[in-house]
């Protein structure tokens, strides 16, 4: 790649531009648009890590955290369980992605705001007893910095076989902690370079066609390696001060051909908070658009799984190399595949989490129709922000093949859903706790600027 050691127009280094501004970032900065987007993302993600705390693989992090760090002030969301900071932040992010359902990027950059972000803020926070506005503010700060990162890797990392919210999130979680911890901007420097050698998260699953579980740790080592980088920087601990852009730094380490010019662009003018997706379906984001076209059809048609003899789709490039997985031995590997995301959802209600939980990979007629769904490329997801347009036919046993295209879904930033759709999502994953403190715990969140402390909130 090319070196950009230093910018053209400061001869100030690049990592250190970005840090300086998630550090400096005022709340008075941020318009009330993205303030409210980062509130509903906070709201979608606490809803995610309380479902995932009742999964079986939530349940061993949990357990994990518990025996080594019991006795601190953080909160495992879904539990009365508190343990020490950097556990937190590391169950919780695991919670946070432990189902497919967290909030991302669209169009994704290997970005997820909410597993990354969300888990390290409440830890950090409840420790120092931090308001809701200045975790507002980190998760805006913290989102901005990882989109510019993800924007210059521009998906590159995944073809090199790193998950790229292990690296992205990793940065997101370093500027949130940082700021709730009070790192000065020469700290919050030294946590960049610290951070650059915490980015962690292979593919390997994808490929094997097991061990998906592997994936959920992803973010959960994300957040709490930010709560590291911050914390040993505001210590004194050191790292290089060109960790994004020197040689052998994150760049060049995890992607190809990286984009610089995209790593300081728009910063504090073009929002990339705006960009976040919320998710219907529990399922990778590349699936939602075919699901939901699949969906469609079948609302339309009345057809069912048995009905189909043959699904084809023309989709994108990533989805031919990374999710056309036809054997998967695992839930998690079902859900990163989109011929078993279809076949699930030709089966199943796919709104329902459960279609995904319920063993989809040992369904005998899932799994047959998964070896029947086959995928071609797309050439119209190569354009700018169309990266999930999909053609769909679905062909059946009475000879009719019927078909849809598009590009979106409920959810995705120009069809976002509404506060009721929201609230609605948050309550059905939440059940668990029972009605009331469901209710209260949401309507807490809807208030969340107006907390002094955090930990009010999560007590309520």
């Amino acid at each position: 790649m090319q070196d950009s050691t230093h910018t053209a127009s400061t001869g100030v280094s690049a990592t250190r531009e970005l840090a300086a501004f998630g550090h400096g970032l005022t709340l008075d900065a941020i318009p009330a648009n993205v303030m409210q987007k980062a509130k509903e993302a906070i709201i979608d993600t606490v809803g995610v890590c309380i479902f995932g705390a009742g999964l079986p693989w939530g349940r061993m992090v949990i357990d994990y955290a518990q025996l080594y760090g019991s006795g601190g002030t953080g909160t495992i969301l879904g539990t009365d369980i508190k343990v020490i900071t950097p556990f937190a932040a590391l169950a919780n992010g695991v919670l946070g992605h432990a189902f497919e359902l967290d909030n991302l990027r669209q169009p994704s950059m290997g970005v997820h705001y909410g597993s990354t972000l969300v888990p390290a803020l409440f830890a950090a926070g409840e420790e120092v007893h931090a308001s809701g506005n200045d975790i507002l503010a980190a998760f805006v700060a913290g989102s901005e910095v990882m989109c510019r990162i993800g924007l210059a890797s521009d998906n590159t990392a995944e073809k090199l076989g790193f998950h790229s919210p292990g690296v992205t999130g990793t940065y997101a979680s370093t500027v949130a902690a940082g700021r709730l911890f009070g790192l000065t901007q020469e700290q919050m420097v030294r946590a960049f370079g610290i951070a650059g050698s915490l980015c962690s998260g292979l593919l390997a699953f994808s490929k094997a066609g097991n061990g998906g579980m592997v994936k959920r740790l992803h973010t959960g080592r994300a957040s709490e390696s930010g709560v590291l980088a911050a914390r040993l920087a505001k210590s004194g601990f050191t790292g290089p001060d060109t960790i994004l852009e020197g040689k052998f730094g994150v760049f060049e380490a995890f992607t190809r051909a990286a984009k610089m010019e995209q790593l300081l662009e728009g910063l504090g003018t073009r929002w990339e908070t705006l960009r976040i997706c919320v998710k219907c379906y529990a399922a990778h984001i590349t699936a939602h658009t075919p699901v939901r076209l699949i969906e469609d059809l079948k609302r339309e048609h009345g057809f069912t799984g048995g009905d189909i003899t043959e699904i084809r789709a023309a989709t994108s490039e990533k989805v031919l190399s990374h999710h056309n997985i036809t054997m998967a031995q695992d839930v998690a590997t079902a859900q990163y595949s989109l011929p078993f995301c279809l076949a699930i959802a030709a089966y199943r209600d796919p709104r329902q989490p459960h279609s995904f939980l319920d063993a989809p990979h040992e369904d005998k007629a899932i799994r047959d129709l998964a070896t029947r769904v086959k995928l071609r490329l797309n050439p119209k997801s190569a354009e700018p922000r169309k990266a999930w347009a999909t053609e769909l036919d679905v062909v059946l046993r009475d000879g009719r093949t019927l078909s849809a295209s598009g590009d979106g879904f409920r959810g995705a930033p120009d069809t976002p859903m509404s506060d009721a759709e929201l609230h609605a999502k948050f309550l059905a994953l939440s059940a668990a706790m029972g009605e009331d403190r469901s209710r209260r715990l949401l309507d807490g969140l809807q208030r969340f600027e107006d907390y002094k402390d955090i930990t009010a909130l999560i007590a309520s």
